[in-house]
C-alpha cells in the first residue's frame, strides 16, 4: 500500500523539487521523516477504561501501540497531579508512516466534514505540517457505530525541509490536499 507513495516520491516528487528549488544533490531534497499523533486526555485522565479504549483506537489507526504521557508537575488550578496521564502519543516512521499518510490523504481527510483542503498557515517556518482533527471517527479503522469516545487528535508531519515553501511543495507533491 505505502509503496505507491514511496515510488511516486522517488519518480515524480524528487525531480520536481530538484528543478523547482535548484537542488543538485538528490540527498538534499526534502523528505518526510516522521509522523506524530497526539491526543490530550486531560478531563478523562481519571477514567482508566476510557483511556484504554482511546489507546486501542489509536493503535488501530496507527498500527502501533501508543505511549501514555504523564504530567511532569502538579497544577492545582487545572486539577492535575504529577504522574497522572494527560496525553497519548504515537510516533510513526518508515513503512507505518507511509501507510498512515496514504490513509490520511486518500480516505480520512476527504471524509471529514466541510473539508476544503489544508491551509498553508498550518505549516511552521521549518516546513512541518501541524494538523488538528476534531473527530477520530473519520478513519476507516474505527467503525462509527462502535466508537464510544469521540476524541480530537493532533497530527504533526515532520520533514527535512529548510523553509515553509519547501515543506508545502513536498507535501503537495506527495498528495496532501493543500489550498493555494
Amino acid at each position: 500500500m505505502s509503496t505507491t507513495i514511496i515510488q511516486h516520491y522517488r519518480k515524480s516528487v524528487i525531480p520536481a523539487l530538484q528543478k523547482e528549488f535548484k537542488i543538485d544533490n538528490v540527498m538534499a531534497v526534502p523528505k518526510v521523516t516522521k509522523v506524530t499523533i497526539n491526543i490530550g486526555v486531560g478531563r478523562l485522565s481519571k477514567e482508566d477504561k476510557v483511556l484504554e479504549r482511546i489507546a486501542g483506537d489509536i493503535a488501530k489507526i496507527s498500527g502501533q501501540r501508543p505511549v501514555f504521557r504523564n504530567a511532569k508537575k502538579s497544577i492545582a488550578s487545572f486539577k492535575i497531579r504529577q504522574g497522572v496521564p494527560v496525553g497519548i502519543s504515537v510516533t510513526l516512521r518508515g513503512k507505518r508512516m507511509y501507510d498512515f499518510i496514504e490513509r490520511l490523504v486518500t480516505i480520512a481527510l476527504p471524509r471529514s466534514r466541510d473539508f476544503r483542503g489544508i491551509d498553508s498557515k498550518h505549516f511552521d517556518t521549518s516546513g512541518n505540517l501541524n494538523l488538528g482533527l476534531k473527530e477520530s471517527s473519520i478513519f476507516p479503522e474505527l467503525n462509527y457505530e462502535n466508537v464510544k469516545d469521540i476524541f480530537s487528535l493532533q497530527i504533526t508531519v515532520t520533514t527535512t525541509a529548510t523553509n515553509k515553501e519547501q515543506g508545502v511543495a513536498l507535501l503537495k507533491g506527495i498528495g496532501f490536499p493543500i489550498q493555494k
